[in-house]
């Protein structure tokens, strides 16, 4: 048996780290490198002139305009800006360039300290086919898998054990993964596939993997560093899950034994050592219904749900990742490490759970991070700002601590309450409504939990709406309405402008399709009275401040927080939730009803979101049929299929490959 032998170096200073990522993983570096008193150097394509990381850096290097090959995934742009800045090392964050050997040697090549893994551990561990190997010649179990060609997969088409799952070599985080359960569908999923994973990773190779039913997905913190010594710190189960990828990740898993979990830490820990591997890594597992667990890939970075595990250890990851990458010691024995209560982590996505999970771009209105006890926020945003079709849809993540389980849960249901997002759908709401699932609380669980619990999720999410006073939504919106004024042309008394309201007594307000009348009967100094559908109604104005409405309403105290959305709807977060709101004794000039009516013609297709046309399957005159898929679009690194509705013929086609389209513009007509 080989043993591997580990070079001691001398301990280097770091008093500079360029961050070669963007969002809420450069936002999260940053501070722990101000904690360490080490300057930061954000980087930042045209498109991120604004945004928060930029902002929060010390020193900021424009990558300039184009693709993410062009900024972000350019290496020779990303040590440019590097030695430029004067910086002694360079953070990769997760995603994009983080598991790039390429990188690393080029750093190495310019006298530049990667915090992460060295390139040949990179290139073991970081190609799932090449990791797979390592894993079964160390006796780790798992799952059958093939590799090779499109055509040398395609010739064992009918010896495959179906279902398979398709999968990047180069990647993670669920891009470019496909489930296929026949050999009918095999051609077009790789195909799909390998554009994702180049258009993602940069390398369009994948392979298949069996794909077990039902599984859960569980996966292990590890540490090393120079010296031979690795630790682990504790696991994560990352079960629920949308398109292959993580929403909620917890610790510890409430799956496993105790005499399982052990199973496998000693199987990460020997895993690393056998590679000889150093810094801050990530063993994943599936786990199947009676606990047999199989290696899935080793994360050569740090994760996007990290937190997690600070929370429960009380160690800084980030901060150990440059210790280590600076020669030094990790600052923590096996024996030092202790993992206490139970943390969970949900992620806030710009997406709608109620169409697919399509990303939602757009221009976030009102932003406001919960304040509750045991919450902590990683976002890659701090006020109003536009989400961008470019990138990763994740906006933040929100991780939440407790003694066990069900305080954490309590914790996140009460933080997800107070955590507003307005302006533009995400699935804040929707995750509110996982948590607090049956299922999900008496932890039966597996990676198909969203799907098989759609339908259940989508109607609970539904009820919560419809279980809150449509009329104080109503009457929330029409204080709003009023205040919004007074603040905009700063009269001196809010109520100087009163004389509106008493010419205009009778008023309609639409919330989310629902017309509700309301009759002002009576007005004051900081009160109105009247009727809202049949029911009486008294509200009094408190406060109002960046967006946050303090009202009495009937008695009660009640927080709203109102902004206008590009549509100059007012979107009004009542108890949690947002409504769309407006006056209809208001004209809205900036609606385009033709065009949003035409949407629904099945003869005139439109892409679901602003994105980029990748391929088009079809001319004008061909014939097409039901389910055939005739573009491809690509937002948010997802490819988007327009499909045909049923038997037609193209009579135009007003796109080219490449060419970028907003959710407006005709793409196809049929006939």
């Amino acid at each position: 048996m080989a043993v591997l032998f580990f070079e001691t170096m001398n301990s280097r200073r770091i008093h500079k780290v360029l961050i070669a990522n963007r969002g809420e993983i450069a936002v999260r570096v940053i501070k722990t490198l101000r904690k360490l008193h080490i300057a930061s150097v954000a980087v930042f394509a045209d498109n991120d002139a604004n945004a928060l990381h930029r902002r929060m850096a010390d020193e900021a290097c424009p990558l300039g305009n184009g693709s993410l090959k062009e900024t972000y995934l350019n290496v020779r742009k990303i040590i440019d800006a590097a030695l430029d800045a004067g910086a002694d090392a360079i953070h990769p964050g997760y995603g994009f360039l983080s598991e790039s050997p390429e990188l690393v040697e080029a750093c190495e090549a310019n006298n530049l300290i990667f915090i992460g893994p060295d390139a040949s551990s990179m290139r073991l561990m970081g190609n799932k086919i090449e990791s797979r190997r390592i894993a079964i010649e160390h006796g780790i179990p798992v799952t059958f898998g093939l590799t090779g060609s499109h055509d040398e997969i395609l010739r064992q088409a009918d010896a495959l054990p179906y279902p398979i799952l398709i999968k990047a070599a180069a990647g993670g985080g669920g891009k470019g993964m496909h489930i296929v359960r026949d050999k009918k569908a095999l051609k077009d999923a790789l195909e799909s596939a390998s554009r994702e994973a180049e258009k993602y990773f940069g390398d369009g190779t994948v392979f298949i993997e069996q794909y077990i039913e039902n599984p859960r997905h569980i996966e292990v913190q590890v540490l090393a560093d120079h010296f031979g010594n690795v630790v682990h710190l504790h696991e994560r189960e990352c079960t629920i899950q949308r398109r292959y990828q993580k929403i909620i990740e917890e610790s510890p898993s409430p799956t496993l034994t105790e005499e399982k979990r052990q199973q496998m830490f000693d199987t990460a820990v020997r895993l690393c050592k056998a590679i000889g591997y150093r810094n801050a890594g990530t063993v994943e597992f599936l786990v199947d219904k009676d606990l047999n667990f199989y290696f899935l890939e080793m994360n050569t970075r740090i994760q996007v749900e990290h937190p997690v595990t600070e929370m429960r250890t009380g160690i800084d990851i980030v901060e150990e990742q440059i210790r280590i990458a600076r020669g030094k010691e990790m600052g923590w024995t096996q024996e030092a490490i202790h993992a206490q209560g139970h943390a969970m982590e949900l992620r806030i996505y710009a997406e709608d759970p109620e169409n697919g999970f399509l990303p939602t771009p757009g221009k976030v209105t009102a932003y406001h991070e919960p304040q509750v006890r045991g919450a902590r926020v990683d976002s890659s945003i701090d006020g109003p700002c536009a989400i961008s079709e470019a990138y990763d849809p994740m906006i933040a993540k929100l991780v939440c601590y407790g003694k066990d389980r069900a305080s954490a849960i309590e914790t996140a249901q009460r933080a997800l309450k107070e955590f507003i997002i307005q302006g533009l759908t995400t699935n804040k709401a929707y995750l509110w409504e996982v948590i607090k699932n049956p299922d999900f609380l008496d932890n039966k669980l597996d990676t198909s939990f969203c799907a098989t619990h759609q339908q259940a999720l989508l109607d609970a999410l539904k009820q919560s709406r419809d279980l809150l006073n449509v009329n104080d939504i109503a009457i929330s919106f029409l204080m709003y309405d009023f205040c919004k004024r007074h603040v905009e042309q700063h009269t001196e008394n809010v109520w100087e402008e009163i004389g509106y309201w008493r010419y205009h007594m009778q008023i309609v307000v639409d919330v989310e399709g629902q017309r509700i009348p309301v009759s002002i009967d009576a007005a004051e100094a900081g009160r109105i009275c009247g009727t809202v559908g049949e029911s009486l109604f008294a509200v009094e104005f408190l406060s109002y401040d960046n967006k946050q409405l303090k009202i009495m309403l009937n008695g009660r105290t009640e927080t709203v927080y109102c902004s206008v959305n590009n549509e100059q709807k007012t979107i009004v977060n009542f108890h949690g939730l947002n409504f769309r709101c407006y006056r209809t004794d208001q004209l809205n000039d900036t609606l385009d009803y033709a065009c949003k009516e035409s949407v629904n013609d099945k003869s005139r297709l439109v892409s679901p979101m602003p994105g980029k046309v990748v391929k088009i399957n079809v001319k004008e005159g061909d014939e097409v049929t039901e389910g055939m898929i005739m573009m491809v679009v690509e937002a948010m690194k997802m490819e988007n299929n327009i499909v045909a509705a049923g038997k037609a013929k193209v009579k135009k086609i007003f796109v080219a490959e490449g060419q970028m389209v907003d959710n407006i513009m005709q793409l196809i007509e049929l006939e």
